[in-house]
C-alpha cells in the first residue's frame, strides 16, 4: 500500500493518498498498537502528506505526536526520534518559525556529532540543515 500512496502522491492525488494512509494508520493503531514503530512510521508518513500540502499545522500535530512517542518508546538519541525531530524543525522552517526550527536543529546536530562523529552523513547533514 505504501507503494500505491507514494504513486498517489507523485500524481498530487492528495485525498487519495490521505485517506489511504489513514486506513493504513488505523489498521496498525489497531494491529500493533499506538507507539508501535510501524505506527508511528505511518503516523509520520499522513504528516508528510499534510505538509506536501501546505497543512503545515496538521502536519506539526502528527509529528509532535510521533516525536512525543518515540522519545518514551527509543529514547531522545535514538535515529528515528532524530529523523522525527528534523522532520518537526522543517515543518516549523516552513512556517517561518525560524527561532524554534534553529534550535531543534542545534539539538540534533549535537547529538548527531556525539553519536555518529563530525564526518558522519548524518551529522553533515545536520550540519546542512543549519546552514
Amino acid at each position: 500500500m505504501a507503494n500505491l500512496v507514494f504513486l498517489y502522491i507523485y500524481q498530487d492525488r492528495w485525498k487519495d493518498a490521505e485517506e489511504l494512509q489513514m486506513q493504513v494508520l488505523e489498521a496498525r493503531k489497531r494491529v500493533l498498537g499506538e507507539e508501535h514503530p510501524d505506527t508511528l512510521t505511518s503516523t509520520s508518513n499522513l504528516a508528510s502528506t499534510y505538509g506536501y500540502q501546505g497543512r503545515w499545522r496538521d502536519a506539526e500535530e502528527l509529528q509532535m505526536q510521533v516525536l512525543e512517542a518515540r522519545k518514551r518508546v527509543l529514547e531522545e538519541e535514538h535515529p528515528d526520534t532524530l529523523t522525527s525531530t528534523s522532520n518537526l524543525a522543517s515543518t516549523y522552517g516552513y512556517q517561518g518559525r525560524w527561532k524554534d526550527a534553529e534550535e531543534l536543529q542545534v539539538q540534533i546536530l549535537e547529538a548527531r556529532k556525539r553519536m555518529l562523529g563530525e564526518e558522519h552523513p548524518y551529522t553533515l547533514l545536520s550540519m546542512a540543515n543549519l546552514a
